[in-house]
């Protein structure tokens, strides 16, 4: 029985990494090939699940940790689609502000089941707006310098970079953005493309399919820096019920509740690190619509559309910010109520969460099984 592939997409919170799985996941499908998908969260109630979901793919969910952390309940949900679906290709995402997947993930599965799964090179997506900002190459609201620390630690393990979002910029701001990723992220493999409009897709799923040519140094990395950036991000998931007297339309909603989250979180001058809003009817089968939001100074998008008007439905929050977990809770439930002053909508929440994540305490790290010749003879900061 042939081993089935193991692709693992990471990348910071707001770089399209879903949409690249949803991209990618099609086109393996339309070469005759099963797919089969795990989505990752600190916590319950993830947006990106009912998005994968409703385009029929087979979904499991690992909470309460990053990949790393959650190092079983990963093997454990990959074991559980096998036994139903058989996926030949398993693709895996996992929490933006989570690093050091190499260490904590590709290398223990490489080690423990290397005879179940061929593992595909790393790769760490970005949203160019986000890069061009952190690396001080335009001008911009950003993030402190702890959550930087993580940012930049994805992009040094990573074996592909992917710019995605190609779409949103001119060619010269692309071009310095290659420069800079080359000159600080070698020899990491560099390709650009746009999961949205579909472009770029063949050319990363060849190099996800190839050997490595070359493989980084095992990556060094400050547990405690890393915990204190994590720990400057709020985290609020939540579920709301909505009910309509009357038809409305869903997008126009969608874009209405992203931009008042948007005021008041700029208001407060807080940054969010990305806003996804997902909203799926109850009346229309697997219709979806999704808003999306990675810059308090950016505009919302509209990445999945309702083709319908609907009056009843199930609404999913997922916002993280460099906030504190009560300011996070305060703006949703301002904005709910904000929506609702007219009398023709009601929104119940049926489950609120707001929280920092928890210093990850990774299951396994593990150093690189490459020869130092190919592998630079690094060391790790912990075994």
């Amino acid at each position: 029985m042939a081993k089935a592939r193991y692709i693992m997409i990471g990348g910071f919170l707001g770089a399209g990494k879903t949409t690249a799985v949803l991209q990618l996941a099609q086109l393996l499908n339309q070469q005759n090939l099963r797919v089969g998908l795990i989505t990752n969260d600190q916590s319950h109630g993830l947006a990106d699940t009912s998005l994968l979901s409703s385009h029929g793919f087979p979904v499991e969910e690992i909470t309460g940790g990053c990949f790393c952390c959650k190092f079983n309940s990963l093997v454990s949900a990959s074991e559980r689609l096998s036994k139903d679906k058989q996926p030949d290709v398993f693709i895996a995402e996992p929490v933006g502000s989570c690093t050091d997947l190499k260490a904590t993930v590709d290398y223990p599965l490489r080690r423990m089941y290397g005879d179940n799964y061929r593992i595909a090179p790393l790769s760490v997506m970005v949203d160019p707006i986000r890069a061009l900002r952190i690396l001080e190459l335009e001008p911009g609201k950003s993030f402190s310098r702890k959550i930087v620390y993580i940012y930049r630690k994805q992009l040094e393990e990573a074996d592909i970079i992917i710019i995605n979002k190609i779409d949103l910029l001119q060619p010269e701001r692309l071009q310095t953005l290659r420069q800079a990723m080359d000159r600080h992220f070698s020899p990491a493999r560099l390709l650009a493309l746009s999961a949205r409009q579909g472009r770029g897709l063949d050319n990363w799923l060849s190099a996800i399919t190839q050997p490595l040519s070359c493989s980084r140094e095992d990556l060094e990395v400050d547990y405690t820096i890393y915990a204190e950036g994590e720990a400057l991000l709020g985290w609020l998931n939540c579920s709301v019920q909505l009910t309509s007297k009357s038809p409305f339309d869903g997008n126009t909603f969608l874009l209405d509740t992203v931009g008042v989250i948007q005021r008041r979180s700029r208001a407060l001058n807080k940054e969010i690190a990305h806003l996804k809003i997902t909203l799926t009817p109850d009346e229309h089968g697997q219709d979806i619509g999704v808003a999306n939001l990675v810059g308090s100074d950016l505009s919302p998008e509209l990445s999945h559309s309702l083709q319908e008007s609907l009056k009843t439905g199930q609404l999913i929050v997922n916002l993280r910010a460099e906030s504190t977990p009560d300011i996070l809770r305060s703006v949703v439930q301002e904005t709910f109520a904000a929506l609702q002053q007219n009398g023709e909508l009601d929104l119940k929440v049926e489950h609120m969460e707001c929280f920092r994540p928890n210093r990850p305490t990774p299951t396994h790290r593990l150093k690189s099984l490459q020869p130092k010749s190919l592998a630079g003879g690094g060391r790790t900061a912990a075994s």
